[in-house]
């Protein structure tokens, strides 16, 4: 078993920043106004959005991170929405609009398309100057 001293020593800067984003205390105010049992209780439930798990266990942090969550509702939000559309268009005969997906940070509102795309037997033609590959 390591000794808190030693986990301090290994995870310095993860443990100092989550006790001053969390607590307002730092590592330098252990024995004076923050107790080893305190940072002992700090360490042992330290929250899964906290710099000491994303460096022990990075797996744990990314499923806990909102961002992870933003996108599974993101996720979500168009599904719903496809099959709302779906349903609406059922009873219509139409054929359904597609929803236009949740916008996600970083995306780009329009992308560029380069070229077209065409059959197999045109690629093999292409490629390979024939009609089919045996």
């Amino acid at each position: 078993m390591i000794s808190l001293a030693a986990f301090i020593r290994e995870h310095r800067e993860a443990v100092n920043y989550d006790l001053l984003t969390q607590t307002g205390y730092s590592l330098d105010d252990v024995g004076r106004g923050l107790s080893w049992s305190a940072l002992d209780s700090f360490i042992k439930n330290t929250s899964p959005n906290g710099a000491l798990i994303r460096e022990m266990r990075p797996d744990i942090f990314q499923w806990s991170s909102t961002a992870k969550t933003n996108a599974l509702l993101a996720d979500i939000y168009d599904m719903l929405a496809a099959i709302n559309a779906n349903l609406c268009a059922k009873g219509s005969g139409r054929k359904p609009k597609r929803p236009k997906p949740y916008p996600r940070p970083g995306g780009n509102k329009q992308q560029k398309h380069i070229g077209t795309a065409v059959s197999i037997e045109e690629l093999n033609r292409r490629i390979f100057g024939t009609k089919e590959v045996s």
